[in-house]
C-alpha cells in the first residue's frame, strides 16, 4: 500500500466568521448577536464565498479532469460542504469526514477579537512564545491538529493506494497536513505563519495539490515528492508552479547549533 497519487486540498470560501474577525470588527460595525448564538460548524458562506468556490471549481474542472477516478471528502462544517457544493465537481459523491473540520479554538471561538485578547491576554502572550506548541484556552494546538489529521492520512493509505483524492477543509487543517506530509519542522512553520508574504499564506478557496508524479517525466514515484499551490479567485496571492519536497534531515553539528540559538539559563550547581 501507498499514498494517493493525487492529493488536492481546498479551503472553503469566504465565511459568516471571515467577515465578522476581518471586516466588521475592524470598521467598528455591529455584529448581529445571532453569530455567537451558534457554533462555529455552521457558519455559512458569504455570497462572496459562493463566488469564490465557483471559481476555484471552474479551475479544477479545467486542471483536473479526470474527477471519475477522484474520491471526495468534505470536512462536516457548513461552509466547507457548501464550499463542496459549489466546486460542481462532476459525478462527486462526497464523504463527510469530522476528523478534517477546523482547528479547536475553544472558548476563544466564542468572543469577538478585541474582546479575545482583553480578556485572555496573558494566553496571547503565552502564544508568541512558540505558537506551533500553544494551545487556546480549552482548545487544540497545532501538535493536537496534527495528530488527528494523522488519522486522515492512515485512512488514504489503507483505501486510496495509487488513487486520486480531493479534500474540502480548513486553512488552519491544511496548514497540518503540509506539516506533516512536508515534514516541516516547527520552526519553519512559525516562520511561514508569521512572514507578510501573501504567498505564504492559505486564501479562502486556496488549493493545494501533492502529487507523486513527477510533473517533468511523467514517473509515479513511492512518495510526494512536489506540491503546487494556487489561488484561483487571485493568482499574484499564490506560487502557482509545481515546487519539489524536500523534506529535512539534520546532522549532529547542525542540531547543536540549534541548541546553541537559545541561551541557557540554568546550570548545574
Amino acid at each position: 500500500m501507498t499514498m494517493p497519487i493525487d492529493l488536492v486540498f481546498v479551503r472553503h470560501g469566504q465565511s459568516e466568521g471571515n467577515v465578522v474577525i476581518k471586516k466588521l470588527e475592524e470598521q467598528g460595525l455591529p455584529v448581529p448577536p445571532e453569530y455567537y448564538a451558534k457554533h462555529t460548524v455552521h457558519w455559512r458562506l458569504t455570497s462572496k464565498g459562493v463566488e469564490q468556490a465557483q471559481i476555484a471549481g471552474q479551475w479544477l474542472r479545467k486542471n483536473l479532469p479526470d474527477f471519475k477516478y477522484f474520491r471526495h471528502y468534505v470536512s462536516d462544517y457548513v461552509r466547507a460542504k457548501e464550499t463542496a457544493g459549489h466546486l460542481a465537481l462532476p459525478d462527486a459523491q462526497w464523504l463527510i469526514n469530522f476528523f478534517i473540520g477546523e482547528r479547536n479554538w475553544g472558548i476563544l471561538d466564542r468572543y469577538a477579537a478585541e474582546e479575545r485578547f482583553a480578556k485572555f491576554e496573558t494566553d496571547f502572550q503565552a502564544k508568541t512564545i512558540h505558537p506551533f506548541y500553544w494551545t487556546p484556552p480549552r482548545g487544540e494546538s497545532m501538535v493536537d491538529l496534527c495528530l488527528r489529521l494523522d488519522k486522515v492520512l492512515g485512512t488514504l493509505y489503507r483505501e486510496c493506494a495509487d488513487k486520486k483524492v480531493i479534500l474540502v477543509c480548513h486553512g488552519e487543517v491544511m496548514w497540518g497536513f503540509r506539516v506533516i506530509l512536508e515534514r516541516m519542522t516547527p520552526d519553519k512553520f512559525v516562520k511561514l505563519d508569521k512572514s507578510k508574504n501573501p504567498k505564504h499564506r492559505i486564501h479562502n478557496c486556496q488549493i493545494l495539490h501533492y502529487t507523486r508524479k513527477n510533473p517533468r517525466t511523467g514517473k509515479v514515484e513511492p512518495y510526494f515528492g512536489w506540491f503546487k499551490s494556487v489561488c484561483p479567485t487571485d493568482t499574484s496571492l499564490s506560487i502557482n508552479r509545481w515546487q519539489a519536497i524536500k523534506r529535512p534531515k539534520f546532522s549532529n553539528e547542525e542540531l547543536l547549533a540549534f541548541a546553541e540559538k537559545y541561551p541557557r539559563i540554568v546550570d548545574n550547581v
